[in-house]
């Protein structure tokens, strides 16, 4: 298997995403992660360029056993000299011993951005890289917009790569900085600049406005490139960059290549979680390998083709990557989904009259509204009771809701509950930060003394959508919950044309879940 580096910048490019903010702390903890993980290089930022960066690098110093840690900068300033160059002087106090100094290749660039020559341009790269391979560092060079610079100037953008090599650099990065170039010019242009320059190890930084960065990226190494950079998830700017959560697996379970540690490769998916995690962002169901819906089936032909043999509908083992499959229950399900998500859930379905039953009452509910495709938890629920074997732990005698604003605008929801908990009545109030929180805390409050161990239930998400929009105000709602404890997670789902009983029906579903499961 052919090694290729992977060189991670989720600290430093993906960074630079929409609504993206990661302390020093967050820094640190991913960074952990991707040594753990076994990534070749981490990009950890730009020192000099804010307290924050400088500080990880205090902090990040001679942590890592697998990963070398990067620092961050360009190619010394117009006109300037080097030992001058402060932005140099502070990657030398970084105490890092891998640089990536990025420098101009479009001409355009050179002469609108920097407001210089082409020719000193090409000794501002020369100097730079020279000067810091004097100081002993491993050099990466980022040829910055490299093939917007080689369609509209071959011949000078080839320059500064030679330039770059001529300096020592021990890697030369073609970035696709603007992200709108197409594979088969990635193709073409990496086999063209490779073929020219023999004595050197090229590398491949792709963004993905066109949606082709990891397709970029993947034929970039196919071309000849031996050093792969992007992000966990794909983060960063505008589109973002090629996404590593893709391209690792693709490279190594198909192309036989070899990226990380082949034991590692099974914690991609908790690594992409983690990321998302840490960067406050809800992980998108439908990523490539990573994704919960990456292995999911919904059709009942597709499902039962799958029991027969997972070839049939996967491209991978969702194991290989950490992943499980997912068998969707829905209006299109067949008992190949409903015997599959039994199975998933524990359950022991062999009756053809309960598989018969549990399929007609999910189409009549989708009909109305129910959606049992992310809400196991329910579906559980329901199938109990069909077969008769539910138990109640709590029955609902009433509740009400009340939302108040006092005189300072501060908004004031308080919630009192009865239930009859194995015939005791219990009566509880609670006061929340919106009408809901306050619901789930007075039904919490009833049953704890019951069922402590629903005290470790943790509601993780919560999305409401309209139904049927064209009813306006008189239309229904779909609440869909999600819930934790240490072991597991399930989701939980109630419909009505009333928000409030709709929140009730999955917030209940969700403690009964937990505890008809224990």
């Amino acid at each position: 298997m052919k090694q290729i580096k992977i060189f991670d910048t989720t600290l430093r490019d993906g960074s630079q995403g929409a609504g993206i903010a990661f302390s020093v702390e967050d820094k640190l903890k991913i960074a952990s992660a991707l040594d753990t993980f076994g990534i070749s290089f981490i990009e950890g930022g730009w020192p000099g360029a804010n307290p924050k960066d400088e500080e990880f690098f205090k902090l990040a110093k001679n942590k890592f056993k697998n990963s070398k840690l990067v620092a961050f900068s360009s190619t010394r300033k117009p006109n300037t000299k080097i030992q001058d160059d402060n932005q140099i002087k502070k990657l030398i106090a970084s105490g890092t011993k891998v640089a990536t100094i990025f420098g101009k290749s479009w001409d355009l660039h050179v002469q609108v951005a920097l407001k210089t020559t082409l020719k000193e341009n090409l000794k501002m790269i020369f100097d730079t890289i020279s000067y810091l391979k004097s100081k002993k560092f491993e050099i990466i060079y980022d040829a910055e917009h490299f093939f917007d610079g080689y369609i509209h100037n071959k011949i000078y953008t080839l320059q500064t790569i030679k330039s770059a090599i001529d300096a020592g650099a021990d890697y030369v990065c073609l970035c696709e900085t603007n992200g709108g170039v197409l594979p088969s010019y990635i193709e073409k242009i990496v086999t063209e600049t490779i073929k020219e320059f023999s004595n050197v190890k090229f590398g491949i930084h792709a963004h993905n406005d066109c949606d082709c960065a990891v397709a970029n990226s993947i034929i970039a190494v196919l071309s000849g490139c031996q050093l792969v950079q992007g992000t966990i998830n794909g983060i960063g700017e505008r589109c973002g960059n090629a996404n590593l959560c893709s391209i690792i697996p693709s490279l190594q379970l198909k192309g036989k290549y070899h990226c990380v540690p082949v034991k590692n490769l099974k914690k991609l998916t908790n690594l992409s979680k983690y990321v998302d995690e840490i960067a406050n962002l809800t992980p998108i169901d439908s990523m490539p390998y990573v994704g919960r819906n990456a292995f999911a089936h919904k059709a009942g032909v597709h499902v039962s083709a799958i029991k027969k043999d997972s070839n049939t509908y996967e491209h991978i083992n969702p194991k290989h990557v950490g992943n499980k499959r997912n068998i969707l229950v829905s209006d299109l399900s067949g008992k190949s989904n409903i015997v599959s998500k039994a199975d998933e859930l524990a359950m022991d379905l062999e009756k053809e009259e309960d598989l018969k039953g549990i399929i007609n009452i999910i189409k009549e509910r989708e009909n109305n509204g129910y959606q049992y495709e992310n809400a196991d938890g329910s579906f559980y629920i329901l199938t109990k009771k069909l077969e008769k074997t539910y138990k109640n732990f709590f029955i609902l005698k009433n509740y009400r809701v009340s939302v108040e604003k006092n005189k300072d605008g501060d908004f004031i929801s308080q919630a009192t509950v009865k239930l009859d908990v194995n015939g005791k009545e219990e009566y509880t109030v609670a006061e929340g930060g919106g009408p809901v929180d306050a619901l789930d805390k007075c039904l919490r409050k009833a049953l704890i003394k019951f069922y402590p161990e629903i005290q470790s239930v943790i509601l993780t998400d919560f999305k409401v959508r309209v139904i049927n929009s064209n009813a306006n105000t008189a239309a229904k709602v779909r609440v869909l919950i999600e819930s934790k404890d240490k072991k597991s997670s399930w989701g939980t789902i109630g419909v009505s044309d009333n928000i409030i009983d709709a929140c009730w029906q999955a917030l209940s579903d969700s403690i009964e879940y937990k505890l008809l499961k224990k």
